[in-house]
């Protein structure tokens, strides 16, 4: 059983209580393994209460007289560093030492560009289930993108792209065009011949930019360190279509 922020406490609430009768996490997960995500982020009166579940084994409903046994394993992520959390007061330590039996350290998906394609193929399956969309894989230039892009939220950023990029994809593959933005022409390095003030071989330098930012003219000009306005006038000079740059709808 998964349990993530926000975090609510653990014990549920007894039949009269104001909330009513409702089992809480760790009942549920009665002689299994709950899965707490973020725990970083759990606040501090719902750290208390974890605590007190694992050192005593058990549960006490909001409104009950009477306590439950409890026999859960427990799994905690965080992108959190804990241990500095414990010296700045925002996680306690006892519950840090508590958790903290077995760790384990994910390094970032930018290190791990091997798990992104196959990381990708799930989530392009599973949105495209929930979604009810056709879509069954990507393209080779769309998991290009991925592979290129440096992924600071890791495998949640990677897990919203494909959700969006499923979500407006029209056929059976997801394409480049499918993918955010940012990913399109972000990621791609533009490789110029020219230095980017334009001195010298100005129609390599402005198609280099072009080529790289799907002929996105704001983004073009920024690499060039030119204006809007100047990058049109030299385009116009040069008869540079933009239209020749961007990618088809």
């Amino acid at each position: 059983m998964r349990w993530q922020a926000p975090w609510p406490l653990p014990q549920g609430h007894n039949s009269g209580s104001a909330r009513g009768g409702a089992a809480g996490k760790f009942e549920l997960a009665d002689g299994g393994t709950i899965f707490l995500d973020e725990i970083g982020d759990m606040a501090f009166d719902a750290q208390v209460s974890l605590l007190r579940v694992l050192q005593e084994g058990e549960v006490t409903r909001v409104g009950a007289r009477r306590s439950q046994r409890v026999d859960v394993r427990i799994i905690a992520a965080t992108h959190r560093n804990l241990a500095q959390a414990v010296a700045d007061g925002g996680f306690r330590e006892d519950l840090y030492y508590r958790l903290n039996v077995l760790s384990l350290s994910v390094p970032p998906l930018r290190m791990r560009r091997e798990d992104i394609g196959p990381l990708a193929r799930h989530f392009v399956l599973r949105c495209a289930r929930s979604l009810r969309k056709p879509v069954r894989d990507l393209t080779p230039a769309a998991l290009e993108r991925l592979l290129e892009h440096p992924w600071p939220g890791n495998v949640r950023e990677l897990e919203n792209t494909i959700e969006r990029a499923v979500n407006v994809a029209s056929g059976e593959w997801l394409q480049p065009q499918d993918l955010p933005l940012e990913l399109i022409v972000g990621s791609r390095p533009v490789a110029l011949e020219a230095p980017t003030d334009l001195r010298g071989h100005e129609r390599q330098a402005i198609e280099a930019a072009l080529r790289g930012t799907a002929g996105n003219i704001r983004l073009a000009a920024q690499q060039l360190k030119v204006s809007r306005g100047g990058l049109y006038v030299k385009m116009g000079r040069l008869g540079i279509s933009v239209d020749a740059f961007r990618l088809p709808p």
